[in-house]
């Protein structure tokens, strides 16, 4: 069976995810749809709005065949470790071309990424405190190719086909051009809008069915929306009680930032209002989001480390053609394939302790087990799911 893959959050999946599933689908002619889907944490460093099982039911339901989770140590990282997790996984599942949605669909991405493995070191470039470490990459890519790589699909993209070309997968890039909104517009546009923007109308109580599938708008009926505002007061306290030693330990913290979040704690009145206490010209929102999520999580380095030296594929959900797809790969797979969590993939030196730790913050703001005893959801060719 030949297969397409995609790595996403789907948070939630919505009308252009549809289009960006359907898109990958026919371009590629591909018999199977494989998705390497963040869990319950994403890379803009927060919790998804629905848990994990329900973001997977929702992309079964939208044109997915095999959903595959990517542990937290990738999904909560920049765009280069992101695709290089992702790009991991799909690369061990056999699958032969990666398509993703970008600003730029004409671009040659393989020639980009070989061009920036041949360049000099970077190592130089990102010493302006002025400036975002983001900003200071993005002129160094444009140096290398001549290319500015500012639009974020565009820059996640030549990600993918960096960590290809790293890889040395087997894999055929497949760039297509995204519809509808931007990538975090506020307002939608027709049908489709950006997640931001949905999440935004979900937490003001606005209707969205326009611009989510019908699966989706179940979900968000029936779970909890997680926010950082249920996790600020938990972070507050972890802030307060945490010594500057161990806050260190926590993967990317650098630069006396473990300083700066620890004074800023106290007086800030939400994570909104922490987010821009703690803001400077050398930080993103976004980075400084993921390194609180993290703090939080306590997600140290050497677990991070841990955990990519023992990759797994940990399978969500897939529809009969997806099952089909795993049951012919199966035996080729050279990592861990689970589609049962047990216990002792759960303890502290197993297999998915990492991401056990993360998901049970999830569990106690839900009361739903993620991981222990869970199976695969099944989707049929209808777009239905069950357990």
């Amino acid at each position: 069976m030949k297969a397409v893959g995609m790595i996403a959050e789907f948070n939630p999946l919505h009308n252009g995810h549809l289009h960006a599933l359907a898109a990958a689908r026919r371009l590629s002619q591909a018999d199977a749809v494989v998705v390497v889907m963040a869990g319950n944490f994403v890379q803009r460093g927060e919790p998804a709005i629905v848990d994990k099982w329900q973001r997977t039911r929702a992309a079964l339901a939208g044109g997915a065949d095999l959903v595959v989770e990517l542990p937290v140590f990738d999904a909560v990282q920049a765009a280069s470790e992101f695709a290089t997790g992702g790009v991991a996984l799909l690369a061990a599942l056999g699958v032969e071309t990666l398509a993703f949605g970008t600003e730029a669909p004409g671009l040659d991405y393989a020639a980009l990424a070989a061009q920036l493995a041949s360049a000099p070191p970077a190592t130089t470039h990102f010493d302006d405190y002025t400036q975002t470490y983001a900003t200071q990459l993005n002129r160094y890519f444009e140096g290398v190719t001549g290319v500015a790589t500012t639009q974020p699909n565009l820059m996640l993209g030549l990600s993918y086909a960096q960590a290809v070309h790293q890889q040395g997968a087997a894999m055929t890039l497949l760039p297509f051009a995204r519809v509808g909104a931007e990538h975090d517009a506020d307002a939608p546009c027709g049908t489709t809008a950006s997640g931001s923007a949905i999440r935004q109308a979900v937490a003001a109580g606005a209707a969205v069915r326009t611009l989510v599938p019908p699966a989706t708008q179940a979900a968000l009926a029936a779970a909890p929306h997680l926010t950082w505002d249920a996790l600020f007061p938990l972070l507050r306290y972890r802030l307060q009680t945490a010594d500057l030693a161990e806050l260190r330990r926590v993967t990317s913290m650098a630069e006396g930032l473990e300083y700066r979040f620890t004074q800023q704690i106290d007086a800030a009145t939400d994570f909104a209002d922490f987010m821009a206490r703690v803001k400077s010209k050398r930080y993103t929102y976004a980075r400084l989001r993921r390194l609180a999520l993290c703090t939080l999580l306590n997600l140290t380095e050497e677990q991070v480390q841990a955990g990519r030296a023992r990759r797994y594929l940990h399978v969500l959900g897939f529809t009969p053609v997806g099952q089909a797809f795993l049951h012919e790969v199966k035996k080729q797979v050279a990592l861990p394939l689970v589609t049962r969590v047990s216990a002792a993939m759960l303890a502290p030196d197993g297999l998915m302790a990492a991401q056990h730790r993360a998901d049970r913050l999830i569990e106690t703001l839900t009361h739903q087990t993620q991981n222990y005893g869970r199976i695969p959801l099944s989707g049929s060719a209808q777009g239905g799911t069950h357990a």
